[in-house]
């Protein structure tokens, strides 16, 4: 796969098919962060979230980076966190 092709994937996999199934990334990742927030005992931002779901994805790549789907995922959870914080 491309690069192009990764980046389209991604960007598909985040505007569309997630986005319908989980809703708002911001909303979804605000919930999840509370959620941790509550069993951590430590405050979690929603782009936290991001980090720590894309670092699930690089453990996951780590034993078989075979794997389309994480490296989409992955992708697809950094740039979710950086529309969260990025602000141009």
């Amino acid at each position: 796969m491309k690069r192009e092709e990764v980046l389209a994937a991604a960007q598909a996999l985040i505007t569309r098919d997630r986005a319908e199934s989980y809703g708002d990334a911001q909303e979804n990742f605000a919930r999840i962060a509370a959620i941790w927030t509550a069993i951590l005992d430590t405050y979690i931002r929603p782009e936290q979230v991001a980090l720590m779901m894309a670092g699930l994805k690089i453990a996951r790549l780590a034993h078989d980076s075979s794997s389309s789907d994480g490296w989409l995922d992955g992708v697809g959870y950094l740039a979710l966190g950086a529309e969260m914080v990025v602000k141009e």
